[in-house]
C-alpha cells in the first residue's frame, strides 16, 4: 500500500464495501420486518375468521370448528384453552409434537403476539380471548411456523453478501484501472523529471500531457515555474562565480607582480606599495559587499526606524562625493527638505551607491545630478547622469543578484553587488526603485519612499525577517 494507485483502489473498494454493507443490512432488516407483518396480518386474519365461527352446544360448552384444509394449506395450528388451563381443542398438526403450544398468555384481555419454540422450531404464536358476554371463557391461539421465514431471510441475506462480494470485486477492477488511467499523465510527467534530472538540463519544461485535468495542469505549471527558478538561481551563481573570479583575479595578479617586482629589485617602492594597498582596499570592499548580500539572505540586516531628513542625508553624500568627483565631474544638486522613516545610514548608502555609479560610469567633463523632493505623500530622489547609458536588453536586470553585462565590466570596477544591496533597502523602507536608460544618452535612477506619516515613525518588529529579494 505504498503506491498512490493501490491506496485510492483500497479507498474505493472500502467505500463500495461500506455502502453495500449498509445496503444490505437495511435490506436485511426490512425483508425480515415485511415478512414478520406478513405472518402476524394471517394470524390475525385467521383468528378473526374463527372467533366469528365459534358457538355453543346445548350444554353450554364452547366449540371451535377448525377449517383443517386452511389449517394444513397454511401450516397453522389452533389451540383452544379453558379458564382451568386445559388443552380442549387442538389442531392435528400438532399431535405429532409430545409437547404443544405452551399455555403462556392464557390471562391476556387483548390480542397478544410472541414468539416461541416448539421442540427446536421457531413458531409466531396469537394468544385471544374468547368473551361470552363480559365473561372470558377460554383463550384461542393461533400459530404459525418461522422456518420459511427464516429461509427467505437466509436467502436474502447470502444474496446480499454474493451480490456484496461481487460488486467489491467489480469495484476493485474498475478502480484499479481508472486510477492507473488517472495517474498516468502523472507517470509521464514524473519520467520526463526523472529525464531533466539525470540529464541536468534546467532548461528544459515538461509539456502538460494529453487528457491531463486541472490537478495535473497545475501541477506541471509549478513545476515548471520551479524550474525556472532554478534555471535562473543556477545562471545567477554561475554569473556570481565567474565575476567574483573576474574581480579577484586581478587585484590578486596586481598583488603578486608588485611583490615579485619588489623581490626582484631588492627594495621598497612606494608605488607598487600604493598599487598593493589600492587592490586590498577593492578585495575588502568586495568582501564587506558579500558579507552584507549574506547577511540580508540570513534575514540578519537590521534596519532602524526614525526619523530623517534626506536633505541632510543628501548633503552629507554630496560632500563625499565631490571628492570622488573632484575636477573630473560637475556634480550638481537640487535638495528640498524631506522627512522619511527610515534607517538613515542604509538610505545614505543607497545614495552613495547611486551617485558613485552616476561618478563612476560618467566620462570626463560630465554631469551628475542630485534632486530630492517632496511630491505628495513620496519623497522622490532622482540621480541622473550623461554616461553612455545602460544597453535595453540589460535594463531589466540590473538589480538582480550578482547580475552584469560584459558591455558594463569594461567600463569600471564594479562588482554588480550595489544595485542589488539598494534594491534590498529600498524595498524594506517601503519604496520603490527604478532607471531608464538611453544608449548615448545617461541614466536616471528614481527612488521614491513614503514621506513620514503624522503619527510619527513606528518602531519596526524585532523578529520581523529581511530576506534579499531580486529585482
Amino acid at each position: 500500500m505504498r503506491t498512490l494507485r493501490a491506496r485510492l483502489t483500497l479507498l474505493y473498494v472500502a467505500v463500495t464495501g461500506g455502502m453495500f454493507l449498509v445496503f444490505g443490512a437495511a435490506v436485511y432488516g426490512v425483508v425480515g420486518v415485511l415478512l414478520m407483518n406478513h405472518v402476524d396480518r394471517t394470524l390475525r386474519h385467521t383468528a378473526h375468521v374463527m372467533m366469528s365461527q365459534i358457538r355453543r352446544d346445548e350444554f353450554g360448552d364452547i366449540i371451535v370448528p377448525i377449517p383443517d384444509d386452511l389449517a394444513l394449506a397454511a401450516g397453522m395450528a389452533v389451540q383452544v384453552w379453558d379458564r382451568q388451563g386445559r388443552l380442549v381443542v387442538a389442531s392435528h398438526n400438532l399431535r405429532e409434537y409430545t409437547h404443544p403450544l405452551s399455555p403462556q398468555g392464557l390471562s391476556v384481555t387483548q390480542p397478544t403476539l410472541r414468539t416461541e419454540d416448539l421442540q427446536g422450531h421457531p413458531w409466531r404464536v396469537l394468544s385471544e380471548p374468547i368473551y361470552v358476554g363480559e365473561r372470558r371463557v377460554a383463550t384461542l391461539q393461533v400459530a404459525m411456523p418461522l422456518e420459511a421465514v427464516y429461509r427467505a431471510k437466509q436467502v436474502v441475506l447470502l444474496s446480499v453478501i454474493a451480490v456484496a462480494l461481487l460488486a467489491v470485486l467489480l469495484a476493485a477492477l474498475v478502480s484499479y484501472f481508472s486510477v492507473q488511467a488517472a495517474l498516468e499523465p502523472l507517470t509521464r510527467v514524473t519520467a520526463v523529471a526523472d529525464q531533466i534530472t539525470h540529464a541536468d538540463d534546467l532548461s528544459r519544461r515538461i509539456p502538460v500531457p494529453q487528457g491531463a485535468g486541472d490537478e495535473v495542469w497545475t501541477l506541471v505549471q509549478a513545476f515548471n515555474a520551479t524550474l525556472s527558478r532554478l534555471e535562473a538561481l543556477f545562471q545567477a551563481q554561475r554569473r556570481f562565480i565567474a565575476d567574483v573570479g573576474h574581480e579577484l583575479r586581478t587585484p590578486l595578479t596586481v598583488i603578486k607582480g608588485n611583490a615579485q617586482w619588489m623581490r626582484r629589485i631588492g627594495k621598497l617602492d612606494w608605488e607598487a606599495l600604493d598599487s598593493i594597498e589600492e587592490e586590498a582596499d577593492r578585495l575588502s570592499r568586495l568582501v564587506d559587499d558579500l558579507l552584507l548580500l549574506e547577511r540580508a539572505e540570513a534575514g540578519k540586516l537590521p534596519l532602524r526606524r526614525e526619523i530623517v531628513d534626506l536633505a541632510a542625508v543628501a548633503t552629507d553624500v554630496l560632500r563625499e562625493m565631490q571628492v570622488v568627483a573632484r575636477e573630473k565631474i560637475d556634480l550638481k544638486a537640487d535638495i528640498q527638505p524631506v522627512i522619511v522613516c527610515g534607517d538613515p545610514d542604509r538610505l545614505k548608502q543607497v545614495l552613495l551607491n547611486l551617485v558613485g555609479n552616476a561618478i563612476k560610469y560618467t566620462p570626463k567633463g560630465g554631469t551628475v545630478w542630485l534632486e530630492v523632493r517632496q511630491e505628495g505623500q513620496q519623497a522622490v530622489i532622482k540621480v541622473r547622469d550623461t554616461g553612455p547609458g545602460i544597453p535595453p536588453e540589460d535594463l531589466p536586470h540590473i538589480f538582480e543578484r550578482f547580475y552584469r553585462a560584459d558591455k558594463a565590466r569594461s567600463r569600471g570596477k564594479g562588482f554588480g553587488l550595489g544595485l542589488s544591496i539598494a534594491y534590498w533597502i529600498v524595498k524594506h523602507h517601503d519604496g520603490h526603485i527604478e532607471a531608464a536608460s538611453q544608449p548615448g544618452e545617461g541614466t536616471t535612477f528614481t527612488v521614491t519612499l513614503p514621506v513620514m506619516p503624522e503619527e510619527g515613525c513606528m518602531p519596526e518588529p524585532e523578529d520581523e525577517p529581511h530576506a534579499l529579494e531580486a529585482g
